[in-house]
């Protein structure tokens, strides 16, 4: 008998809890600060250019070689808009491939590669695998759409790209405050 009221308590219990499913698509739950999504290329607002450089050491580290990149000789170098020597020309992951192991992120000397938490990040599929090839604009456009996107860098990597980070802060204020002043100052160009 004990053991009779002991399993309907039990299921009074379970029957009074509320619902542990949600109804995907139309409900989605929220997605940790570090969910591991495809890795986007970020855009740096300030100096109108993308933050990679076309060194291709994500391409080179990638473990399924889904990952294609090529530089360019920097324009905005030469003007002296910029303090990177080059710029990525083209750029190319096919998502098909990616298994999102993170380490494109790890190995970036720019910080110009991260993940994004959202779940237009995950919401991949597609009819035709071709589609699944992103190119430079695809991989640009959800930080140049909105300058305060969500991307994740893991704190081990900030740490060792916080001398890129900072030269890129001081030189935007040099060359803001040199476009204030409209005279013609030496602005000291960083790492290229």
């Amino acid at each position: 008998m004990r053991g009779m009221l002991k399993s309907l308590g039990r299921g009074a219990v379970v029957f009074g809890r509320k619902p542990v499913t949600i109804h995907y698509p139309d409900e989605k739950r929220r997605l940790p600060t570090r969910a591991r999504t495809f890795p986007y290329l970020i855009w740096n607002h300030d100096l109108d250019e993308p933050n990679c450089t076309g060194c291709g050491k994500c391409a080179k580290a990638c473990p399924v070689d889904c990952m294609t990149t090529t530089l360019k000789k920097n324009p905005a170098f030469a003007d002296g808009r910029s303090n990177h020597k080059s710029v990525i020309d083209d750029f190319y992951i096919d998502f098909g491939r990616c298994m999102r192991c993170n380490i494109c992120v790890e190995v970036c000397p720019f910080d110009a590669i991260a993940m994004l938490p959202i779940w237009e990040g995950h919401e991949q599929s597609k009819f035709d695998r071709r589609e699944l090839i992103m190119d430079l604009d695809d991989l640009l456009a959800p930080s140049r759409a909105e300058p305060e996107m969500p991307f994740w860098i893991p704190e081990t990597v900030l740490q060792l790209t916080k001398k890129e980070r900072t030269g890129r802060a001081d030189f935007t204020k040099q060359l803001k405050a040199a476009t204030a002043t409209d005279a013609p100052t030496e602005i000291g160009a960083g790492t290229g």
